[in-house]
């Protein structure tokens, strides 16, 4: 599973996928004026960076940008005066993070490694773990919470992004979208080469709690800015427009479980 999907992503860089792209051309007081509550002065695709709020105040604090490579989130968070380290499964991926820090001039801290094993970093050191939506690449959640729960610092907070299971299994027959699975399959192989997997609300939010979080927020992709009217049926611009995806969730780590 893990070799599939490291896989499917070194390919994604070599093809240039737009999450793979560095970002290069921030605005820093664009960014400043998104965190102060204006949203209309975020551009795409900086419109996956919500909510505004964990960006604030994060200038002098440790930041963890997992499963997130690419030269985007890390970019963003070193702009604003965070020590950022970077996890990812792709080597490709974290190469455009080491790219964007040449080209702003900062320091990044790079480890190619899986989510699940964490072990590369020490117990108690980062303020914040900011996670991409990569959840669905791995086949169960208690992992990754036990990992992020050891690493955060006490009150420490936990944003990260994870699909909605009840349209996991929606895809577009040529006319409409309709649901191809059964509730109860949880894995699906991508035509791609990827392997993806459902996850259920009792171990989304049990799950955290169990791993010592309390759960602050829960936030639904920002639906009023994903309106393409000249999406082409089927594709991704013209589904996310449909149908409900994925929701980020902040947390927050209030006591010692590892």
């Amino acid at each position: 599973m893990a070799i599939a999907n490291q896989k499917l992503w070194e390919d994604e860089v070599r093809k240039g996928c737009g999450y793979t792209i560095p970002w290069l051309d921030l605005d820093v007081s664009i960014l400043r004026q998104y965190i102060e509550g204006n949203p209309e002065f975020l551009p795409e695709p900086l419109t996956c960076l919500y909510p505004a709020s964990i960006f604030a105040g994060v200038k002098g604090k440790d930041v963890l940008c997992l499963a997130s490579g690419g030269g985007q989130q890390s970019a963003v968070f070193s702009l604003l005066g965070a020590r950022v380290t970077v996890v990812d499964l792709a080597e490709g991926q974290l190469e455009g993070d080491r790219k964007a820090a040449a080209h702003y001039g900062y320091d990044v801290t790079t480890f190619h490694t899986d989510m699940r094993d964490l072990s590369c970093l020490d117990d108690n050191s980062f303020d914040l773990v900011y996670q991409a939506p990569s959840m669905c690449y791995i086949p169960d959640v208690h992992q990754v919470y036990s990992e992020i729960a050891r690493v955060l610092r006490p009150h420490g907070t936990y944003r990260f992004v994870i699909g909605n299971p009840a349209t996991f299994s929606v895809n577009w027959n040529g006319k409409q979208y309709c649901i191809s699975a059964p509730y109860s399959e949880k894995v699906e192989q991508r035509e791609d080469g990827g392997i993806e997997f459902r996850h259920y609300m009792d171990d989304i939010f049990n799950g955290l709690l169990d791993s010592g979080f309390s759960i602050r927020r829960v936030h639904e992709s920002p639906y009023f800015r994903l309106q393409d009217s000249e999406a082409p049926a089927g594709s991704w611009n013209h589904e996310r427009a449909y149908i409900a995806g994925g929701f980020v969730i902040l947390a927050r780590k209030e006591q010692e479980t590892f």
